[in-house]
């Protein structure tokens, strides 16, 4: 299946616009990752179900080279067992020093079962020789819109920063704590909800599909094919 990546200039019940009663189905089963993209899709007019909610019992394996194979593979699945537009979204971590790793691998990257903490001491372990200047590092989000009859694309967004020695923070997940954002000189973890809304990769991601989700007719079917994606980040 094509997709095409939509880079499009950022401008933020699960009833993302109010008024709206059109489904939008989000592939996930995490009532704190529905909020989030509920509050991140504020303006859409659409109202986001969960999987669960949507009575969609059938699994996808993230098995995509890239994240945004990984999102398009989960949209188009979700949105053909669904018969709605669905949204899914893939991202993680890539470190330079690490050669792009842990990267789709983010989740996984301490093996089966692994909490954050013991993914972001792996992190860790593996930087310990390389100093400050080398720790260059982004969080990359892919998020895909896929509807039943076919087509998808897909939105992407990059929050650079620098990898800590150790974690600071007590907000967010994953990596969060050990990820510092060199123009607040903070960590992700020490951020606000809104503030990390405003600069995080799936916030940009997400302020950049709800572009695509505001045109005319786009969430009951034709405007997907019909409007190719273009453009550079």
């Amino acid at each position: 299946m094509q997709s095409h990546t939509e880079r499009i200039p950022t401008g933020p019940t699960h009833a993302a616009g109010g008024q709206s009663t059109q489904p939008l189905l989000v592939a996930t089963r995490n009532p704190g990752k529905l909020r989030e993209l509920a509050s991140l899709l504020w303006d859409v007019p659409a109202r986001l179900v969960s999987l669960d909610e949507a009575g969609v019992d059938a699994t996808v394996d993230e098995t995509g080279a890239t994240f945004e194979e990984n999102a398009v593979l989960k949209a188009t699945v979700y949105a053909r067992a669904s018969g709605l537009t669905t949204l899914a979204d893939d991202s993680g971590l890539e470190v330079d020093a690490l050669g792009g790793d842990p990267g789709v691998r983010s989740a996984r990257y301490a093996g089966p079962g692994a909490d954050d903490a013991a993914r972001m001491r792996r992190l860790l372990h593996k930087l310990q020789k390389v100093p400050a200047g080398g720790r260059q590092a982004r969080f990359r989000c892919v998020i895909a819109l896929a509807q039943p009859h076919g087509g998808a694309r897909t939105f992407m967004g990059v929050c650079e920063g620098l990898i800590a020695d150790a974690p600071r923070g007590r907000n967010g997940f994953g990596y969060d704590p050990v990820f510092i954002l060199p123009g607040m000189g903070r960590t992700m973890a020490e951020l606000s909800a809104a503030e990390k809304g405003s600069v995080s990769h799936r916030g940009i991601a997400a302020r950049r599909a709800a572009a695509a989700l505001n045109i005319p007719g786009f969430l009951s079917g034709p405007a997907l094919a019909a409007r190719p994606c273009r453009g550079g980040l």
